[in-house]
Formats: structure tokens, C-alpha cells, sequence
């Protein structure tokens, strides 16, 4: 969606994420590595936050997703840093000409508890998109009868804003 009018415009961009915990997977979460029994399995590093905001991203400027920029098939990707994936998504906000403005997003899982690791992981976000901290919004649910317990979701949105 491209918001229009007294000399400004817009983008909004929405992405979602989920995987599955397995044992022996290191936990990443917004870049950050978290301790904790068991990570987040996927093709890459498994960073369900980095994941959204990439997508995200990509779809506030109509680019391909994560998995057609990245097939999962693809073994160049297998263990890949998410933080390659979100380099690319910025290039191409860039080359757009646009710049994020800010983020939100919220996680969803059981454990670990975000709380005591969401200062790090703003900070962390934040400094992969080049804005200030308190440009970057996290917040963080528990499943709460979703079944969904041994999973973690990340939802996020993005603003993106046209450079001059």
C-alpha cells in the first residue's frame, strides 16, 4: 500500500514467519543468539524474526519473497546467517528509493522468555536496518492454547518512506 499526498509517500509492508524447535539447533532470534535447549529448525539459521522482517521489507516494495529469492532447496542456503537475506531485502528497499522509517513485530512462543533478552535484540534489529533502537518495536506472546508450544512466530510490519 503507497500512501500518497502533501509532498510525501509511503509504503507499508507486513511479513510472518514460523519454525519449528529442534534439539542440537543454536536459537536465533533478531540476530541474537539466545540460550536455550533447542533452536529454530529451517534450511537457514532458523530466525523466524529476521525472516518476517525480511519479508516484510521485501513486500512493502513488491519484491519476490524470501523463499523465491532463497529456495529453500537450495544447499547454498543451508546454515545460512538470516542476515544475508535481510541485506538483500534492504538493497532492494534501497534501490527503490526508499528507507525504513520503523518496525514493529511480535513474537509468539512458550520459551524462552524475550523479556530479559529484548533490549539485545532491538538493539541488534536495529543496527542490521541502520535506525535508531527506539525505531524498532518487539513485543512478545505466549501460544496460549494455539497447540502451537513447540513453534515460534513472528509477525512484523514495516514503514518504509520514499528518500528525497
Amino acid at each position: 500500500m503507497e500512501i500518497r499526498g502533501r509532498g510525501f509517500s509511503m509504503r507499508i509492508g507486513y511479513g510472518w514467519d514460523s519454525h519449528e524447535f529442534k534439539a542440537g539447533i543454536p536459537l536465533k532470534i533478531g540476530g541474537v543468539a539466545l540460550d536455550h535447549p533447542k533452536g529454530l529448525g529451517g534450511h537457514s539459521d532458523g530466525d523466524v524474526l529476521l525472516h518476517a522482517l525480511t519479508d516484510a521489507l521485501l513486500g512493502a516494495v513488491a519484491a519476490p519473497d524470501i523463499g523465491t529469492l532463497f529456495p529453500p532447496f537450495d544447499p547454498k542456503w543451508k546454515g545460512a546467517d538470516s542476515a544475508v537475506f535481510l541485506r538483500e531485502a534492504l538493497k532492494r528497499v534501497g534501490a527503490a528509493g526508499y528507507a525504513v522509517v520503523n518496525v514493529d513485530s511480535t513474537l509468539i512462543l512458550a520459551t524462552p522468555k524475550i523479556g530479559p533478552h529484548s533490549t539485545l535484540i532491538r538493539e541488534q534489529v536495529a543496527k542490521l536496518l541502520r535506525v535508531p533502537a527506539d525505531c524498532v518495536g518487539l513485543k512478545a506472546k505466549t501460544p496460549e492454547g494455539l497447540g502451537t508450544d513447540n513453534a515460534a512466530i513472528a509477525n512484523v510490519v514495516v514503514l518504509l518512506e520514499k528518500k528525497n
